[in-house]
């Protein structure tokens, strides 16, 4: 894995009109509030968070499927670097070929009156990336391969296959164009959990061999402990935590890290119970806190939480928290990361 970047956010805002206040003043929903991450080469980047901190919004600004308000945002390879704030028209197209998306529910992201070979083959088309039908069922053949798909299933209609299938589908609809960064949005969320795992198994194969860079949101800690090499904590529109996978499982420093690692449940009936409560809900980024928006919900809040907003900084080699208070507190005994799952492809 390369430490140069393939993503980079500065300072990234996505910002929707809410209409004009009392006093005749306009107002915004900050969904994402001041971002600012780096996605490296051929890394597994995991974003993790509760249902309405930002982190699709994110996935889709990083895409160019959202409207960026404010800030910058690069992408870069080996052959082309683009501004996602400035490309438009040819330049977009190019981008589109290069950065793709996996959806979250296998059932509604397929056409059902399409086969799977057109599925899969729609991209190419539709980019013009191949010259004539032969080379386009070359290619949709390749990629069926990589993604565990026999020839005979490209002839099917996606209600035959079952919810890990489509997902495998979903998959090779995304690699067929030769992306180098991919955002997989909740994508196993919807499966059995045994199906989860073979699903992950076939991501990580594709990430080795073909060194493609993901962005892996999910609320599920457990699962981005087995698949991610860095992992990003966001709440209510920012990052509050980032670290190294296995830095962030040993030792988180932000309380609603510790929180959230707190409820991830054993497999040992015997284990005390140690998760944290979060006290109320995610409060409406139409009207967040004042100070660190987390203060309202962490039974470790102080004055100063109350009064200034904490920037994301280094508290330790490599590791990323936006905490007033992040070297003062332990929260080591709450963060036993799960064992890697094992399956069989």
């Amino acid at each position: 894995m390369s430490h140069d970047p393939v993503i980079e956010a500065r300072e990234l805002y996505v910002s929707y009109p809410l209409g004009r206040t009392l006093f005749g003043n306009k107002s915004y929903l900050n969904a994402v509030d001041g971002i600012s991450l780096k996605i490296g080469r051929g890394s597994f980047f995991g974003l993790v968070g509760e249902s309405g901190s930002g982190k699709t919004t994110l996935g889709r600004a990083l895409l160019k499927a959202a409207p960026i308000s404010d800030g910058e945002v690069f992408y870069r390879d080996d052959e082309v670097s683009h501004d996602l704030r400035e490309i438009e028209g040819l330049a977009l197209k190019d981008y589109r070929k290069r950065a793709q998306l996996i959806f979250q529910d296998p059932y509604a992201a397929l056409s059902p009156r399409m086969t799977v070979r057109d599925i899969i083959a729609e991209p190419l088309e539709v980019m013009k990336l191949t010259r004539n039908r032969a080379e386009t069922d070359e290619r949709v053949r390749e990629i069926a391969a990589k993604c565990r798909l026999n020839l005979e299933h490209l002839r099917r209609f996606p209600h035959a296959f079952s919810g890990g299938q489509r997902q495998r589908i979903s998959i090779a609809r995304a690699l067929v164009s030769g992306p180098r960064f991919i955002v997989a949005d909740e994508s196993v969320a919807a499966l059995d959990v045994s199906i989860q795992a073979d699903v992950l198994n076939l991501l990580k194969q594709i990430q080795r061999d073909m060194g493609i860079s993901f962005l892996f949101i999910s609320h599920d800690l457990s699962v981005v402990a087995h698949v991610c090499d860095h992992v990003a904590v966001m709440y209510l529109g920012q990052i509050v935590e980032s670290a190294p996978t296995r830095s962030l499982f040993a030792r988180p420093r932000h309380p609603y890290t510790s929180a959230l690692l707190s409820a991830i449940p054993s497999l040992d009936p015997d284990a005390p119970k140690t998760a944290e409560k979060l006290e109320g809900e995610i409060p409406s980024p139409a009207d967040p806190p004042q100070g660190c928006k987390f203060h309202t919900r962490c039974r470790l809040a102080r004055d100063a939480c109350k009064a200034s907003r904490p920037k994301l900084r280094e508290v330790a080699p490599g590791h990323m928290a936006a905490c007033h208070f992040a070297e003062e507190f332990d929260f080591t005994r709450t963060a036993a990361a799960p064992a890697p799952a094992t399956t069989t492809a």
